[in-house]
């Protein structure tokens, strides 16, 4: 039992860490300003609340590919919003497209989601050959995300007012350093997470103690450590019950794609994804690719699938926006199966690797 607990352990820590890095290195950007200024920098786009909006989710897809969803929704959701009501706009598409095309966009990179790390470090695979992978079903699940949620609110989204917004300023310095740094490290290192994690630690003091912009207490909780801790041990039991119950390992054996999709999405939002991870990745998974398709896609059915979708519930409430579980349900029965489907048959014809 303990030589099982030790491994449930070994393959849970690093992704965990990874994310911790990231948060830090995702705080002292925004302690530089970046996000604020890139935020401001498109509220300036001319045109229609649709060309914001458009603009906003790139913006959303992009952090999220490099600094991990978590990152995006704790840093950029004030900021879309913020934004959105200076426009004097409808901040629904904006509210509810933060959080469908954060889960959406973590397909790209193993740092994109806890998921894919916790996958990945049962197959070990360098950054690169995962994004070959999952590149085409990434381009299908933004895209099909951001078009859905922009038809849903098409005529508040064709609003024109427009109104003087200032442009945030921004310091370039430490925070530059970690993305670019960090980014690299994803991409050639098949365990990334220690060094991502000094780095994170590094930049943090460095920016408390040269610039001194950032407190550690503000620093921990904008990254919310304690939720963090709280799902790694439920993780580290769910992947020893997946060692010692191979039920699950099986039942995968025996799927086609699509259901493998359905099952992992299916039990991400019973359980939450990443104890569904650990469940269905404590060995090494026979079809990887559907399996993080469905973690990653599924949980934007239910706000209860993903750590991403409970942190948006407590950022847009303490942002003054309204979230409402019932709405983001009925959106997601359309989003999440369409998405998951054409996404699945995106990286069976069209990828450019295998996992």
């Amino acid at each position: 039992m303990m030589a099982i607990l030790i491994r449930s352990i070994s393959q849970t820590w690093p992704p965990f860490v990874f994310v911790s890095g990231l948060l830090l290195i995702g705080r002292v950007a925004a302690s530089d300003g970046l996000f604020a200024w890139a935020g401001s920098r498109l509220a300036l786009i001319p045109g229609s609340a649709r060309v914001l909006y458009f603009a906003m989710m790139a913006l959303v897809a992009t952090v999220t590919v490099f600094l991990n969803l978590d990152t995006s929704i704790v840093f950029l959701t004030p900021i879309i919003l913020h934004v959105a009501r200076r426009r004097k706009l409808d901040d629904h598409a904006f509210l509810y497209g933060s959080i469908f095309m954060a889960n959406a966009a973590s397909l790209l990179l193993p740092g994109s989601n806890l998921t894919n790390l916790l996958v990945v470090s049962s197959i070990h695979v360098t950054g690169v050959r995962f994004a070959a992978a999952m590149l085409p079903p990434w381009i299908v699940a933004v895209t099909i995300t951001a078009t859905v949620i922009a038809i849903w609110q098409w005529r508040q989204l064709g609003d024109r007012r427009e109104t003087e917004i200032d442009v945030m300023p921004f310091h370039a310095g430490f925070g530059i350093v970690g993305i670019v740094i960090s980014t690299i490290l994803v991409l050639v290192l098949s365990n990334p997470a220690p060094l991502i994690f000094l780095l994170g630690v590094v930049l943090v003091l460095a920016q408390m103690s040269v610039i001194g912009r950032m407190s550690l207490r503000t620093t921990l909780r904008a990254t919310n450590f304690e939720l963090l801790l709280g799902l790694f041990l439920v993780a580290v039991a769910a992947g020893v019950i997946g060692r010692i119950w191979n039920v699950p390992h099986r039942l995968l054996g025996s799927l086609s794609p699509l259901a493998t999709v359905g099952l992992s999405a299916g039990l991400a939002n019973l359980l939450n994804n990443l104890p569904a991870t650990m469940l269905l990745a404590s060995q090494r998974p026979p079809r990887p690719e559907a399996l993080l398709i469905g973690l990653n896609l599924g949980p934007n059915l239910c706000v209860i699938g993903a750590m991403s979708s409970l942190l948006w519930l407590r950022i847009s409430r303490a942002a003054g926006a309204k979230p409402s579980v019932k709405t983001f349900t009925l959106l997601g029965l359309i989003v999440t199966p369409l998405s998951a489907l054409v996404a699945t048959i995106a990286f069976q014809h069209l990828a450019f690797a295998r996992l």
